[in-house]
C-alpha cells in the first residue's frame, strides 16, 4: 500500500535543503546502463536461488561496488512510495586462454582465437533485496563490447535498477552477484529512515513515548516483548488518535521491549523500533524481573520477559549464613534457556540446596527453591564423596573455608565430629542427594551433636534456677516489691515488643493506599510490629517484591505472627485470575506491588491447608462485601472493618491477650482513625496509585 504523503514528508524532511529525493514517474521497474554497455531487465521477479561458484575459463564480468539511493516513486502528486535505487559497478576479470603451442596448431589456432577476442562479453547480474516484510530478486542481462575487454581489471561501467519499494524505519539488505559465479556476492545492510513523529524521551523516573501527529490521524500502537525463543509476546495494545503521549515506568523497560506503530488503514505498513536494546538500565531491570521457579521436586525454570545468556549451578547454603558454595566442578555450570523447564540430576531435594544463575561470570540470581516446600534451612553438613580409578574414594565436608577432608585434625566443626559423621554415613543416617560415577553428595544432620553439647549447660542453668528459687522463698517478704517491679518491667517489655503482623494489599489507587497506611499506623499503637510494603519502598526497589515478601513472611511466621490479606476489588480480581490460571502472564504491576508477587506463595498455603493459624483476611465496609472474597480465602477468619474491629484485633494479638476491656478501648481508638480515612476514600475520587501509571495521558481517544 502506498505510504501517505504526510508520513513521507515527516520522515524525510520538509525542507529541500535538509533532504531532497528524486521522484520517479515510471510505474514499473526499469534498468539502465552507463554509456558503452547494453542491459536488459527480465520481466517478473526471479527465485532467490544462489548459483554455484565455478572457475572462470576466460574473461568474466564481476560486481566491484554496490551503492543505494533513496528515491520516491509517485503515482500521483501526493501518492508516493519510498523506493531504493541500486547501482552496481562492473569490471572484467581474467584473460582468454592462449594456445600452449602455436607451432602445433598453426594458423588454425590463430583463427580460432581471433573470433572470441573480437566477440562481446555477456553476463547476468542478480540483485536480491530483503526488508521486512518484502523479499525480491531481479535479473539483469548486461552485454560488454569487445573493446572493453582489452584491459582486464578496469571498470567497464555500471548498471542501475529502479527500484525496490521499502517501509519506513526498517532495515534492508541487498546483495549482488553475476552468473556464472566465481566468488562470493557483494552485500550491503542499511537502515531506512524512521518516523520522527514517534520519539522516546526520559523524564525523571518515567519514560515518555511521544506521537507528534495531527489530530485527524488514527494509529495503532503496540508494545511487545521481542523474544528470540518463540513468537513476540504482546504486552499493551491501543488504537489512538494523535497527538498522544504514553508514559511508562522506568522499571518496565527491558532490552526486548519493542514498539510497533501503524496507520489504521487496510494493508498498512507497520513500523517497529526496539530503542532499549543497549540500555544498561533496561538490562538491570531484566535481571530484576527474572524469577527462578520450582516446577517439581527435580525440575525448575527461569522466567524472564527477554532472552538471557546465563548459566546455572547448584550451591549449598549453610544455616549460619555466609555465601552459598557452588557444587562445581562436581555438578558443573549448565547453559540456561529462559521460560523452559530444566532438570537437576538429584535423587532428593533439600532446603539448603539453592540455584545460582550467573551471566558473564557475574552472579545475578540466587534462590533456595526447596525452602518453601521443605521448610527453612537445616543445620546439616554436606559430605562430598569423590570417586577415582580402581574404586578409590575420598570424603570431605563442605564448610565456609572449603572442603575439609575426613578424618582430619583441622580446627573446624566438621573435623571435630569427623569420626561421628563417618559412622552416621555408614549407618544410613545421612540423606543421599546425588549419585554419579564421579561421586556423590550426602546431607548429614548436626542437631543431635549440638543437643549433646548443650545438655550440661541446660543442667547447670536448671540447678542455678532451683537455688535462686530457694533463696527467694527464704526472703519472700523482702523481694515482693522487687518481684512486682520486675513483673511490670516484663509486661512492659512484652507489650513494647508486640506480635508481628504482615499486611498484604493490592494498590488499587492512592485513596486505598492512604487507608492501608492509616490502618498500619493505628495497629502500631496497640502495639503490634507491622510490616507493610508501603513503608519499605527502598527495600522493594533493591530486592524486588518477591524477595522482600519471602523475607518478611519467613520472619513473621517464625516469630508466631500473622499474615493479613486486605481484600479490595483489585485484590479479588488478581486472586480470581490466579485461581483460573496458576501461571498468569506478567501484567502491568508496579515495582512495589508485593501483593501480586506474593500470590505464587500464598495460594499454595491455602490449597495445601497450611493457611489456618497463619493468615487472616479483612475487607473494609462499603468498599467490598465479604461474600465477594473467593471461597478459598474464606477458610481463615475474615473480618469487615471497622465493624468487626475488636475481633480482628483479638485475632492479631492471639490468645495471650489479657484484658478484654483494654482491648475494647484500643479498638475504639483504631476505629475512629480508620473511619475518617474510610469516609475520605469513599467520598473523594482518587488518582491512580504508584505502579498503575502505564497508559495514555489526558487526550487519549481509544
Amino acid at each position: 500500500m502506498p505510504v501517505p504523503w504526510f508520513l513521507l514528508s515527516l520522515a524525510l524532511g520538509r525542507s529541500p535543503v535538509v533532504f531532497s529525493l528524486e521522484r520517479l514517474v515510471e510505474p514499473e521497474d526499469t534498468a539502465y546502463c552507463s554509456p558503452g554497455l547494453s542491459c536488459h531487465l527480465w520481466d517478473g521477479d526471479m527465485l532467490c536461488l544462489p548459483g554455484n561458484i565455478v572457475p572462470a575459463p576466460g574473461p568474466v564480468l564481476v560486481p566491484t561496488h554496490l551503492q543505494t539511493e533513496l528515491v520516491l516513486r509517485c503515482h500521483q502528486e501526493t501518492d508516493c512510495n519510498l523506493c531504493v535505487s541500486v547501482a552496481v559497478r562492473l569490471a572484467v576479470r581474467g584473460h582468454w586462454e592462449e594456445a600452449e603451442d602455436e607451432e602445433k596448431f598453426g594458423g588454425a589456432a590463430d583463427r580460432g582465437l581471433e573470433e572470441p577476442r573480437n566477440a562481446s562479453l555477456q553476463a547476468q547480474v542478480l540483485l536480491s533485496f530483503q526488508a521486512y516484510p518484502t523479499t525480491r530478486c531481479v535479473l539483469l542481462e548486461v552485454q560488454v563490447p569487445a573493446a572493453a575487454l582489452v584491459q582486464p581489471g578496469h571498470s567497464v561501467g555500471s548498471v542501475v535498477f529502479d527500484c525496490f519499494e521499502a517501509a519506513l524505519g526498517g532495515e534492508m539488505r541487498i546483495w549482488s552477484y553475476t552468473q556464472p559465479r566465481y566468488q562470493k556476492e557483494l552485500n550491503l545492510t542499511q537502515q531506512l529512515p524512521a518516523l520522527p513523529w514517534l520519539s522516546v524521551s526520559a523524564d525523571g523516573e518515567d519514560v515518555r513515548l511521544v506521537l507528534n501527529v495531527s489530530e485527524e490521524q488514527h494509529f495503532g500502537l503496540s508494545l511487545y516483548w521481542n523474544q528470540v525463543q518463540g513468537p513476540p509476546k504482546p504486552w499493551w495494545n491501543r488504537n489512538l488518535t494523535g497527538p498522544q503521549t504514553i508514559t511508562l515506568n522506568h522499571t518496565d523497560l527491558v532490552p526486548c521491549l519493542c514498539i510497533q506503530v501503524w496507520p489504521l488503514e487496510p494493508d498498512s505498513v507497520r513500523t517497529d523500533m526496539c530503542p532499549f536494546r543497549e540500555d544498561p538500565h533496561a538490562r538491570r531491570n531484566l535481571w530484576r524481573a527474572a524469577r527462578l521457579r520450582l516446577l517439581s521436586p527435580r525440575s525448575w525454570r527461569l522466567d524472564a520477559p527477554c532472552s538471557l545468556r546465563a548459566q546455572a549451578a547448584l550451591c549449598w547454603q549453610a544455616l549460619g549464613g555466609g555465601p552459598c558454595q557452588p557444587l562445581v566442578p562436581l555438578l558443573p555450570w549448565e547453559n540456561v534457556t529462559v521460560n523452559e523447564a530444566r532438570e537437576f540430576p538429584l535423587l532428593k531435594g533439600h532446603p539448603n540446596l539453592c540455584v545460582q544463575v550467573s551471566s558473564w561470570e557475574k552472579l545475578q540470581l540466587q534462590e533456595c527453591l526447596w525452602a518453601d516446600s521443605l521448610g527453612p534451612l537445616k543445620d546439616d553438613v554436606l559430605l562430598v564423596e569423590k570417586r577415582g580409578p580402581q574404586d578409590s574414594r575420598s570424603l570431605c565436608a563442605l564448610e565456609p573455608g572449603g572442603c575439609t577432608s575426613l578424618p582430619s585434625r583441622a580446627s573446624t566443626r566438621a573435623a571435630h565430629l569427623g569420626e561421628q559423621l563417618l559412622l552416621d554415613l555408614q549407618s544410613g543416617q545421612c540423606l543421599q542427594l546425588w549419585d554419579d560415577d564421579l561421586g556423590a553428595l550426602w546431607a548429614c544432620p548436626m542437631d543431635k551433636y549440638i543437643h549433646k553439647r548443650w545438655a550440661l549447660v541446660w543442667l547447670a542453668c536448671l540447678l542455678f534456677a532451683a537455688v535462686l528459687f530457694l533463696l527467694l522463698l527464704l526472703k519472700k517478704d523482702h523481694v515482693k516489691g522487687w518481684l512486682r517491679l520486675l513483673k511490670q518491667d516484663v509486661r512492659s517489655g512484652a507489650t513494647t515488643r508486640g506480635r508481628a503482623a504482615l499486611l498484604l494489599y493490592s494498590a488499587d489507587d492512592a485513596g486505598f493506599e492512604r487507608l492501608v497506611g492509616v490502618l498500619a499506623s493505628a495497629l502500631c499503637q496497640l502495639p503490634l510490629r507491622v510490616a507493610v510494603d508501603l513503608w519499605s519502598r527502598r527495600e522493594l526497589s533493591a530486592q524486588g517484591p518477591l524477595a522482600w515478601f519471602h523475607a518478611q513472611r519467613l520472619q513473621t511466621l517464625q516469630e508466631g505472627g500473622m499474615v493479613v490479606l486486605l481484600f479490595s476489588p483489585g485484590a479479588v480480581a488478581l486472586c480470581s485470575e490466579w485461581l483460573q490460571d496458576p501461571a498468569p502472564a506478567p501484567g502491568p504491576h508496579g515495582p512495589h506491588d508485593a501483593f501480586a508477587a506474593s500470590l505464587s506463595c500464598v495460594l499454595p498455603d491455602f490449597l495445601q491447608g497450611r493457611a489456618p493459624g497463619r493468615y487472616v483476611g479483612a475487607c473494609f465496609d462499603r468498599l467490598l462485601h465479604p461474600d465477594a472474597v473467593p471461597a478459598l480465602f474464606r477458610t481463615v477468619p475474615l473480618f469487615s472493618l471497622p465493624s468487626q474491629l475488636p475481633d480482628f484485633l483479638g485475632a492479631l494479638q492471639g490468645p495471650c491477650t489479657r484484658r478484654p476491656r483494654r482491648l475494647g478501648e484500643r479498638a475504639e481508638k483504631v476505629a475512629r482513625a480508620l473511619q475518617q480515612a474510610l469516609d475520605s476514600c469513599v467520598q473523594t475520587p482518587t488518582a491512580p496509585g504508584p505502579g498503575r501509571r502505564m497508559g495514555p495521558e489526558a487526550g487519549d481517544q481509544t
